[in-house]
């Protein structure tokens, strides 16, 4: 009889198999009659049938479609602003003036009028629009990017006879590429002085340039009143580019500019009076006026609208009046500020000294710390060998040690890289030296053969040679040998660097953003949420009842100083004026992060703390910023250099400025322009962004023995062996160890890594410090009247 097999004991047994397709009927056993409740509100939901769909569509594409069309109304019509036009020449030998009059007398029945500032207006009675065009000074950079912070369509002109783009031309387009470009139009002037034979050839090489900066605009013909006429019906009928940062808050241009001095004789009222663009203006709030600062408003009025679509016609106001006004001389007042309500000028946190301050403990704090002292007798605690001065949290990072440290550790506070000086650009005696070489070498000439060696040599400045190639080489050292620094033999290494801290991962180890701030970080304000309080101011403003768009107004800017309004007055008597109102909390200072990205125009390195012109937004001013990367994570590396092509943060103390917002950096050049060097936007407020500045002590292998070596160089005494030995060692063939104990007295130490070393492989030692932005924000208040230099220059600081 055969014996039936029996399975032992380490049978394979499968797994039962679990599918997603059920059956109906093992879904129904399955939930034996449950119902989900989500089924039940499904199964009621109503479904759109094929008719219903379309109609939904159609009334999809209907709302879009008004959308759009409203937001093309918004500009021109009769209860709406009129298009603002800058006017800018792409060649700075041609005038832009030939270009207004063909515009101005491209109609029979076109309107023109002219404002005080110099700001043309032409009306268009039978196309129902009207049109406002303002000229900013050639080779005047501030007063271009002024003009187009307000402006709705850019106009270029080029010539078809002349170089259709200089270097003027392309620095025009880059600027305004960088602060957001407004609806761009392009027009080609003097095509009819060419042959007719080569007219379609020109016209094409001057599209061929404007191409390589603006690749969909098409380029058009301005020499007769035909293509005057059509110029403004592009204009009018262009779709417009939303330029979010000044979207979001009201700006004006001023047409009409009255300073009315006060009694005491040292401040006044300034009224500023144009079109009111954007969100609603707050007479409460604080105006920004580009080239003075912030200020507080007294009233706003409503007042006529000298420039009507119909000339000689009553003027019809917006719904924004209490009543209609009809005469010239007619003054509606809007708004009166609220002493209780209206915005305070105070920009700094003013701390209290005492508020740290230590008091004398009571007795029930007395008798509380002797029974925790007896607690802590009776437990056993580990002890830890920690420097002297360190607190509890930077001691985290050590790891405990062997039995044999010992010593103590005590050095100075001072930091000599805390002290790093930048290196400026400005010379105090440039514009002496430069009446000097002009008296001297007045009535010189130039021989054919070319300018001697002495006179060559006059015009070159040998500190400023010798300093640009000191930055050069050390711009190269951090390049190659990025944050390696020598250690010092003449300075214990545990002094040099008292202020560094090891850190087992720079990624995931934690770090304090409020430990040891500096007394700067006290007079700046924080956001509690930089992106939700943004988010519900920008709401606020756009659900407010107070209806302004398109208002001809005026602002009453009080408290301003007579001596700054004469200097500005003076240097800006062409130039357009700007204002903006501010948001919440925009006047107060804090710590901002922006995105910069180098341009192509320089490939110098800028230095961090370096003197540099910013423009944010509606803001410029000058300060010393710090660079760090723009990576993910809590803590970001210190960038000793803004190399070329290359993306970093900026870190300064700046008045608060909600994003978006454009950013562009200039740099002062000695006895040249000023140039644009970087360009970005505004990153966030927030003072708890970790700077973190990386050194790297080096040390080579003497003696390896499988996975110990002898490593020498890094230290040159016993004690800073001792002090740095808790501290994570890796190499530049990534193997990573830790310091075992020190050899001899010269800094000699045995070290045990996680693999074999090679003899040809670097040790090295990584050592962590915060670095913060120095409190030197200065508002630029007064711009570059000529732009040719310090010669001309009148930017002052206040």
């Amino acid at each position: 009889m055969q014996q039936a097999h029996r399975p032992g004991n380490l049978k394979q047994s499968n797994k039962a198999h679990k599918s997603r397709h059920r059956s109906k009927r093992g879904i129904a056993s399955a939930v034996k009659g449950k119902v989900n409740v989500k089924e039940i509100v499904r199964r009621n939901r109503h479904i759109l049938k094929k008719d219903e769909r379309r109609h939904q569509a159609m009334q999809i594409r209907k709302n879009k479609r008004e959308e759009a069309f409203s937001k093309k109304r918004a500009l021109g019509g009769i209860r709406n602003p009129p298009f603002l036009v800058c006017v800018v020449p792409l060649n700075a030998q041609l005038d832009v003036q030939s270009a207004l009059v063909i515009l101005k007398t491209c109609y029979e029945g076109i309107g023109v009028t002219q404002s005080d500032t110099g700001v043309l207006h032409i009306s268009l009675p039978n196309f129902k629009q009207r049109f406002s065009f303002v000229c900013p000074e050639v080779g005047n950079d501030f007063a271009l990017l002024d003009a187009l912070k307000t402006a709705d369509t850019v106009l270029f002109v080029s010539s078809a006879l002349d170089e259709p783009v200089d270097e003027w031309g392309e620095r025009v387009l880059a600027l305004s590429m960088a602060q957001g470009m407004p609806t761009p139009v392009v027009v080609a002037m003097d095509i009819e002085g060419v042959h007719p034979k080569k007219r379609t050839s020109e016209k094409q090489n001057v599209q061929k340039l404007i191409s390589k900066w603006l690749p969909e605009e098409k380029v058009m013909q301005l020499d007769k009143s035909c293509d005057g006429l059509n110029v403004l019906r592009r204009i009018g009928n262009q779709k417009r580019n939303i330029i979010h940062h000044r979207e979001k808050r009201p700006y004006m241009l001023a047409e009409e500019v009255e300073y009315v001095p006060d009694a005491e004789g040292e401040s006044g009222t300034l009224k500023l009076t144009g079109y009111l663009k954007g969100m609603p203006l707050n007479v409460n709030g604080l105006v920004h006026i580009t080239g003075l600062g912030d200020f507080q408003m007294s009233r706003i009025d409503g007042v006529y609208d000298p420039h009507p679509l119909y000339l000689g016609k009553e003027n019809v106001k917006g719904d924004t009046m209490d009543t209609d006004v009809t005469n010239s001389n007619s003054v509606v007042v809007l708004q009166v500020p609220d002493p209780v309500k209206q915005e305070s000028l105070q920009a700094e946190n003013i701390p209290d000294d005492m508020d740290a301050e230590q008091t004398w403990p009571t007795e029930e704090e007395i008798k509380q710390s002797n029974m925790d002292t007896r607690r802590s007798q009776v437990k056993k605690k580990q002890v830890k060998k920690v420097p002297k001065g360190w607190s509890d949290y930077q001691a985290a990072w050590i790891v405990e040690s062997d039995a044999e440290d010992d010593g103590s550790v005590g050095g100075s506070d001072e930091d000599p890289d805390d002290d790093d000086e930048f290196m400026s650009c400005e010379e105090e005696n440039s514009d002496k030296d430069a009446d000097e070489e002009d008296n001297d070498f007045a009535s010189v000439t130039e021989s054919e053969v070319g300018p001697t060696d002495e006179k060559y040599d006059a015009t070159i400045d040998a500190a400023e040679e010798h300093e640009m190639l000191q930055k050069l080489a050390a711009a190269r050292e951090d390049q190659q040998f990025p944050d390696e620094v020598d250690t010092p033999q003449d300075v214990p290494a545990k002094e040099r660097f008292m202020r560094y801290r090891g850190l087992e991962s720079f990624r995931t180890s934690p770090w304090d953003p409020k430990e040891n701030l500096p007394a700067d970080f006290a007079k700046i304000f924080q956001f509690e949420n930089y992106d939700r309080t943004r988010r519900r101011v920008y709401k606020e403003l756009e659900e407010s009842l107070v209806n302004m768009y398109g208002a001809y107004i005026t602002i009453h800017v009080k408290d301003v100083r007579q001596d700054l309004w004469k200097v500005f007055h003076a240097a800006n008597t062409k130039n357009p004026l700007s204002v903006f109102g501010l948001l919440p909390h925009e006047h107060k200072m804090s710590l901002m992060n922006v995105v910069l990205k180098r341009t192509g125009a320089s490939d110098e390195p800028i230095k961090s703390k370096e003197r540099l012109i910013f423009q944010v937004g509606y803001r410029r001013f000058i300060v010393n910023p710090i660079f760090s990367q723009h990576t993910n994570g809590s803590k970001h590396k210190y960038e000793r250099f803004f190399q070329p092509a290359t993306t970093c943060v900026a870190s300064f103390f700046a008045p608060i400025q909600f994003s978006p917002s454009s950013v562009l950096c200039f740099k002062e050049k000695k006895n040249t322009d000023l140039q644009l060097v970087a360009s970005g936007v505004l990153l966030s407020c927030n003072p708890d962004r970790l700077v973190i500045k990386r050194i790297v002590l080096s040390g080579h292998p003497y003696k390896v023995h499988k996975k110990s070596a002898v490593i020498r160089f890094m230290f040159f005494n016993r004690d800073d062996v001792v002090y740095f030995k808790p501290c994570k060692l890796r190499t530049k063939y990534g193997r990573t160890g830790h310091i075992k104990e020190p050899l001899g007295t010269h800094g000699h130490m045995k070290c045990v890594f996680d693999g074999q070393l090679k003899s040809q492989d670097t040790v090295l030692l990584n050592l962590y410090k915060r670095i913060f932005p120095k409190w030197n924000y200065e508002n630029c208040i007064v711009t570059d009247r000529a732009g040719k230099g310090n010669d001309d220059m009148t930017i002052i600081c206040k």
